[in-house]
């Protein structure tokens, strides 16, 4: 599929459903709006909502590469943009030497050249030469540093990067651009206006029990509600970390490898490492509370109906 075929919003939801990514109408008007004003996407929201998942998806509906710059705290612009092959420049210098060219001018003009250029996820996306444009996928914005956002405000609004020995490199195909933050800090002002903003909270009981279903096809539909009953109880808790749809789907998943047919106060017991993360949260669910959101899942299973 081409950018070009996009025609609508329902035509973005049907083509992200066709692909198990289950989004509501206000996030597939943002990918639509994204794709046809030709402006980078901003998503935030807690982790394992399915941010991510968006890059992914949109790079197997436009049958193109997904380049993926995973942020971290010390990110910069060599392990982003482009660094030099300093032991490649050395041996094309100790080569010219022998050939006898000295000349410091001459050596710095072959040596800077972009044939002597490492190019890392920001460069590869802004010089890409396929058909169709790249997914260009920052993830996890929010881990890098404040100072590493100055360096994508030039690749944000122009499609374009500075390279002082070469000059500026402009996409002649600008990538499509997938921001996501869980927002462990605030983003700041300069990089959001460049961006189109949605928020992607967590789904719905209907919402998060189609998702199980087109994960893990083979859950029976009684377990499915009842997994995913019991999750958005559980998000009604006051924990450190609350369970997002990956957690819901590894759990489901153990549930099955483990025979089960339904839940149990024993069976969510032992399983609970599967879908909290903090052993506070986990200290929390003792006997008592575990059996109670368990009845509670039996009882609202019921009234989730797709």
């Amino acid at each position: 599929m081409k950018l070009k075929d996009i025609q609508s919003i329902e035509n973005v939801q049907d083509w992200l459903e066709k692909h198990n990514y289950i989004a509501d109408r206000p996030l597939a008007t943002s990918i639509y709006l994204s794709l046809v004003m030709e402006k980078p996407i901003f998503l935030e929201g807690e982790p394992g909502v399915g941010k991510t998942e968006v890059g992914k998806v949109l790079a197997q509906i436009l049958d193109t590469d997904l380049i993926r710059l995973q942020c971290y705290e010390g990110l910069d612009v060599h392990n982003a943009i482009y660094e030099w092959n300093y032991s490649r420049q050395i041996l094309q210098i100790r080569m010219m030497e022998a050939e006898g060219q000295t000349s410091k001018d001459d050596i710095s003009k072959e040596i800077f050249g972009p044939e002597f250029l490492i190019k890392r996820p920001l460069y590869q996306a802004i010089d890409y030469s396929g058909d169709n444009p790249p997914v260009l996928l920052i993830d996890e914005l929010d881990r890098a540093d404040e100072e590493f956002e100055a360096y994508l405000l030039e690749v944000l609004s122009e499609f374009q990067i500075s390279i002082p020995e070469i000059g500026t490199v402009k996409a002649t195909n600008p990538p499509v651009v997938v921001v996501t933050s869980n927002r462990t800090r605030e983003i700041h002002d300069a990089l959001k206006r460049r961006c189109l903003y949605h928020w992607i909270g967590y789904p719905s009981a209907v919402q998060e029990f189609e998702i199980i279903k087109r994960k893990i096809p083979d859950v029976q539909d009684s377990l499915g509600k009842q997994v995913v009953a019991f999750v958005q109880a559980i998000r009604q808790q006051d924990f450190y970390k609350l369970p997002g749809i990956a957690e819901t789907i590894d759990w489901a998943n153990a549930l099955i490898k483990l025979g089960t047919t339904e839940l149990s106060t024993e069976i969510t017991s032992d399983t609970l490492g599967t879908l909290l993360k903090y052993q506070d949260d986990i200290e929390k669910m003792d006997n008592e509370t575990t059996h109670g959101l368990v009845q509670r899942a039996f009882a609202e299973a019921n009234l989730i109906s797709v």
